[in-house]
């Protein structure tokens, strides 16, 4: 398990809602969004600030942070960490 904190990045993969509207995301395909987090109430749950595929900022909060082999329930938004990340968390792990 990595432990959230203020700052760091995640990838954010919008669900059909987020993508709504003349205001939602830009998302093209599986890319993930790039986003930071900004406020941690648990080590699965965060708010983020969010750039679209187009550069646009968007804001989500309570947002759920898959860990581990956590999975995503069927329609919705998450965060997770980049491969790297968690490559690194292993290693770490392993020593």
């Amino acid at each position: 398990m990595i432990t959230p904190t203020v700052g760091r990045k995640v990838w954010y993969r919008p669900n059909a809602y987020d993508k709504l509207g003349p205001g939602g995301m830009q998302a093209y395909g599986e890319q993930p969004c790039d986003a930071t987090i900004v406020a941690v109430h648990s080590n699965a749950l965060v708010n983020l600030a969010i750039f679209d595929h187009n550069g646009n900022l968007h804001k989500r909060t309570s947002v759920t942070l898959l860990q581990d082999d956590a999975k995503a329930n069927e329609g919705a938004s998450y965060a997770e960490w980049m491969p790297y990340q968690t490559t690194q968390a292993a290693k770490h792990a392993a020593e």
